[in-house]
C-alpha cells in the first residue's frame, strides 16, 4: 500500500479513484465492509482503492479537551489499513485552513481535484466541510452535480450492536474484550517498546516485562488474558494494567508475566505488541504480597486454562 502524507504528494499517475473518507480509528469492521466494496469495486473498473484520512484526528485539533484517545495511532491504523489490501492511504494533514473549507469546496478540491474520485463510498454517519455541515445526502447531491458516483452503506450490526468507533472505545475502557473483539474483527492491542528505567540489560532473563507508557485508549484497570510479541516472538502471557495497590502504586504501570519463557535478546527499543484476549478480574489491594503472590498463581493457572481451550476451537 502506498502512503501519501498530503495531497501535494499525490502523483499524476494515481488516476481514478474509488476511495472512502474517514477518521478510521481502530480500522474495525464496518471499516473493514466499505473498504473491501472500496477495493472491489476498483478492481471492477480499473481505477485504484483508496482511503482518505486526518493527523490529527479532527476533534483533536478542534476540541482538544473533548478528543477521544485513539484506539489504534496512526501507524498502527496504517499497517491496519494496508492489511485490506486497498492500493493507496492519503493521510491529509488537519489544519486550521483545511477545516475552514465548506463542503463544496471540499468535494471540488479534495476529491474531485486532487483524487479523481470516480466513487466515495461512506457510512450513514459521514459528515464533512466547515462545522460538520454536510453528510450523506449532500455528499450524493453534490455527486449527481458534478460527476460521480456516492455508495452509502448502512451501519454494521454484531451482536446487536452497531459498529463504531465509539462503541468500540467504550468496550475497550469497561474491559470487556470479548465484544471488542467481536466489533473489531481481532483482538485490541498496544504497541510499545519495554520501559527504559528498571535496568534493561541486552538480554531479557525473567518472565516479567514492563510497557513504557502509553498514552492512547487502554483497557480498565485489571488483570488479563493477553499476548505479547517481542520482535519477530509472540508469547503468551498474563498482564497486569494499573497501579499496583498492594505496594501502595500511585504510578499507572503495564506488566506481562510471560508463559513458557525462554530467555531472548532485548533492548529498549524493542519492538512490543500486546494483545489483550481476555479479562480475568479487576486489580485490587491485597492484604500481603504473599496474598497477592498466591492469586497470581490463580491468575495464571486460568490464563493457562484459556489458551489449552483455544488451541482445541
Amino acid at each position: 500500500m502506498q502512503v501519501f502524507r498530503s495531497l501535494a504528494d499525490l502523483p499524476p499517475s494515481l488516476g481514478r479513484t474509488v476511495l472512502a473518507i474517514g477518521n478510521f480509528d481502530g480500522v474495525h469492521r464496518g471499516h473493514q465492509a466499505i473498504l473491501q466494496n472500496v477495493r472491489s469495486r476498483a478492481i471492477e473498473i480499473g481505477a485504484k482503492s483508496v482511503a482518505v484520512t486526518f493527523n490529527p484526528h479532527p476533534v483533536r485539533f478542534l476540541r482538544p479537551d473533548q478528543a477521544p484517545k485513539l484506539i489504534t495511532p496512526l501507524p498502527q491504523k496504517l499497517d491496519l489499513l494496508a492489511a485490506t489490501g486497498i492500493d493507496a492511504t492519503v493521510v491529509i494533514p488537519f489544519t486550521r485552513e483545511f477545516s475552514q473549507l465548506s463542503a463544496l469546496e471540499f468535494v471540488r478540491d479534495v476529491l474531485l481535484n486532487s483524487l479523481h474520485a470516480s466513487e466515495v463510498h461512506e457510512g450513514d454517519n459521514f459528515r464533512f466541510g466547515h462545522n460538520a455541515s454536510a453528510g450523506p445526502a449532500e455528499l450524493a447531491q453534490l455527486g449527481r452535480e458534478l460527476g460521480f458516483c456516492v455508495v452509502a452503506q448502512p451501519a454494521l450490526y454484531v451482536r446487536g450492536i452497531s459498529v463504531s468507533s465509539s462503541h468500540v472505545r467504550r468496550c475497550i475502557a469497561a474491559g470487556n474484550m470479548a465484544t471488542t473483539r467481536a466489533l473489531l474483527g481481532r483482538p485490541f492491542s498496544i504497541c510499545s517498546t519495554p520501559v527504559r528505567d528498571r535496568g534493561l540489560g541486552t538480554r531479557l532473563t525473567v518472565p516479567t516485562i514492563n510497557l513504557a507508557p502509553y498514552d492512547e485508549l487502554l483497557p480498565a484497570d485489571g488483570v488479563y488474558v493477553s499476548r505479547l510479541k517481542i520482535g519477530a516472538e509472540i508469547f503468551n502471557a498474563v498482564t497486569n494494567a494499573g497501579h499496583r495497590p498492594t505496594f501502595g502504586g500511585n504510578t499507572y504501570t503495564i506488566e506481562s508475566h510471560l508463559l513458557d519463557f525462554r530467555e531472548m535478546q532485548l533492548t529498549p527499543d524493542t519492538p512490543l505488541e500486546l494483545c489483550f484476549l481476555s479479562r480475568i478480574r479487576e486489580e485490587r489491594k491485597f492484604d500481603s504480597p504473599a496474598a497477592l503472590k498466591e492469586q497470581i498463581l490463580k491468575d495464571v493457572a486460568h490464563a493457562r486454562r484459556y489458551f489449552k481451550l483455544l488451541r482445541h476451537v
